[in-house]
């Protein structure tokens, strides 16, 4: 018969704890877990890459061989504005983008144009409709820019034409929103 432990020799049982409920993590501390783990991925995804494209042969390029030449449109606008001196401003907005924009003349050696040699080309010899747009830049001009004496000073206050030429689009808005 097997001999049974006495109560003093028989070792107790180990006691259990209960386990604690888990804490919620912080925003914090999730953001840095899942920054963690996507540095991980993006890490796997580059190495997947280069393996990938180890076996393509490339050669470096010389930034001196790449032409970078300023990107202008060259088709007319998509729809134009159906009152003259809005289409008038348009049609000169639309010469400053693709032509050029100059300050200190009427028109550059280059053939680039101020905003008055835009628009005065752009009217085609109707001074009423060329004095007419020049009201309505002024217009535009003051509305943003205070008192300005006249629209050559305006231009040639500028060293780029990316302000004149905004102006210019501006009015061209204006005058449509006046119908005239």
């Amino acid at each position: 018969m097997p001999a049974t432990p006495s109560p003093d020799t028989a070792r107790p049982a180990p006691a259990t704890q209960a386990a604690a409920p888990p804490v919620p993590l912080s925003l914090e501390e999730r953001l840095a877990f899942i920054n963690t783990a996507m540095t991980v991925r993006l890490e796997e995804a580059a190495v997947v890459y280069e393996v990938n494209t180890a076996h393509i042969p490339t050669e470096p390029v010389d930034p001196g061989d790449v032409v970078a030449v300023p990107l202008t449109p060259t088709l007319q606008p998509p729809t134009p504005y159906p009152t003259p001196i809005a289409a008038l401003l348009q049609r000169a907005h639309h010469r400053l983008l693709t032509g050029g924009w100059c300050s200190g003349a009427l028109v550059d050696e280059d053939g680039a144009r101020c905003l008055y040699g835009a628009i005065r080309i752009e009217a085609r010899g109707d001074q009423s409709l060329e004095s007419r747009g020049l009201e309505v830049l002024m217009d535009a001009i003051r509305r943003q820019f205070g008192d300005v004496d006249s629209v050559p000073s305006f231009n040639d206050g500028f060293a780029s034409g990316r302000i004149p030429m905004r102006m210019l689009d501006q009015a061209a808005g204006l005058a449509d929103a006046r119908l005239i």
